[in-house]
């Protein structure tokens, strides 16, 4: 069996660029909804609709920074190869591929499909300090780390 190889800068300027993208869309949206409220026209339902339109750009602002924090988060993420699992590892298992960096979820990256999971995750956690050939079961979930990069 063909062993694959994986670049894990590349994955690390992926996850960058995803939440760069994220953070500029919600930006324009967050715009949008900004000049919409404000060409909204008086009418018997103006009030409610602008409270509305208020609320939505308060869980946008919201959302926003959450993506800053995750930005702010991925600067942290280290680069280097260990052999032992930490913050910016990429662990492969016999199951999947995770991404020891911020919670940002399943994502594919020239077709193979990661999870970019926080330290914080019970994944991560049982993960941190393990090396190739490592066992672990989560969730009655059984897996063996393949190789961790």
């Amino acid at each position: 069996m063909e062993k694959i190889v994986f670049e894990k800068s590349g994955i690390r300027d992926f996850v960058n660029s995803t939440i760069a993208e994220k953070i500029e869309k919600l930006k324009n949206f967050i715009e949008f909804t900004q000049e919409a409220s404000r060409d909204i026209k008086k009418t018997p339902k103006y009030d409610s609709m602008r409270e509305e339109m208020q609320e939505e750009i308060y869980q946008m602002q919201r959302q926003l920074g959450a993506l800053n924090d995750l930005k702010k988060n991925m600067a942290k993420v280290l680069n280097a190869t260990t052999e032992r699992v930490q913050l910016g590892s990429l662990v492969i298992t016999n199951k999947a591929r995770f991404y020891i960096s911020v919670s940002l979820g399943e994502f594919f990256f020239e077709g193979d499909r990661f999870y970019a999971i926080s330290p914080e995750s019970p994944m991560a956690r049982k993960l941190m300090g393990m090396r190739a050939g490592d066992e672990f079961t989560l969730n009655k979930i059984h897996q063996k780390v393949v190789e961790v990069l």
